[in-house]
């Protein structure tokens, strides 16, 4: 089996070797820059219609974590394009984090979109480096569809419990491995580089329920499940939210 997907892997590589090569002379890191979000401002609606009850779900009792102030504070990491907004509790005091610059005017556009928000800022940073938002200031901290593509999970969830406050929330969704021994989880071993490299970092093998269950969360309400979308490949999906 590891010498079928090392074969095919290798196969694929050829097949993407422009992108390689351009990733070699260090013109693939703008080039995805520039793309990635228009991109992604596509395939979030189609995300968004896909999995718009499995959103509402999760961010249900968002509004539970209200802060003393009477305001729910929410920062958003990852935050692309803002599709997120239109589940978030009308009056939330919103800031947004992504370490692309090109998505602030799509951002923008959504936030003109959703007048039941408050908006803060846009702050052009790694959700591994959140120096610019102070220690225990946000009542709620989301990201959905990061932990796959970030460079470091743990890092990136130290972060998320600086910012929080006791007895704040961090809500995520997120695709994730398949079991194994499935084909599924063959084909995402056999991708996984070649797409890692086309979608700005995302993987296709991330097991990010374990890096969740390490992070020290005082409490982890996790959940698995087949996400009713189009691409077969990141169908395995987990969601939920953690207190710190």
């Amino acid at each position: 089996m590891a010498l079928t997907i090392f074969i095919l892997r290798l196969a694929v590589c050829i097949l993407a070797s422009p992108m390689y090569l351009l990733n070699l002379l260090g013109l693939w890191s703008w080039i995805c820059q520039q793309w990635f979000p228009y991109f992604l401002m596509k395939f979030s609606v189609i995300y968004n219609e896909q999995m718009a009850s499995k959103k509402r779900e999760l961010f249900s009792n968002v509004k539970d974590f209200v802060g003393p102030s009477g305001e729910l504070s929410l920062l958003e990491v990852g935050c692309g394009t803002g599709t997120n907004f239109k589940f978030y509790p009308p009056g939330s005091r919103v800031t947004c984090i992504d370490p692309n610059p090109n998505f602030e005017k799509f951002l923008i556009k959504s936030v003109a979109e959703n007048r039941h928000l408050q908006f803060e800022r846009f702050v052009v940073a790694a959700g591994e480096n959140m120096h610019q938002v102070a220690d225990g200031s946000m009542d709620v901290v989301v990201c959905t569809l990061v932990l796959c593509s970030v460079k470091n999970q743990e890092q990136i969830l130290q972060e998320v419990r600086r910012v929080l406050r006791p007895g704040g929330a961090f809500y995520f969704m997120e695709h994730v491995a398949a079991k194994c021994s499935t084909w599924n989880y063959f084909w995402q071993q056999v991708l996984d580089p070649a797409w890692n490299l086309l979608f700005d970092g995302c993987s296709l093998t991330r097991e990010s329920q374990k890096a969740l269950e390490r992070a020290g969360f005082s409490k982890l309400q996790l959940q698995h499940l087949q996400a009713p979308l189009s691409w077969q490949l990141i169908r395995p999906h987990i969601c939920g939210y953690a207190v710190r």
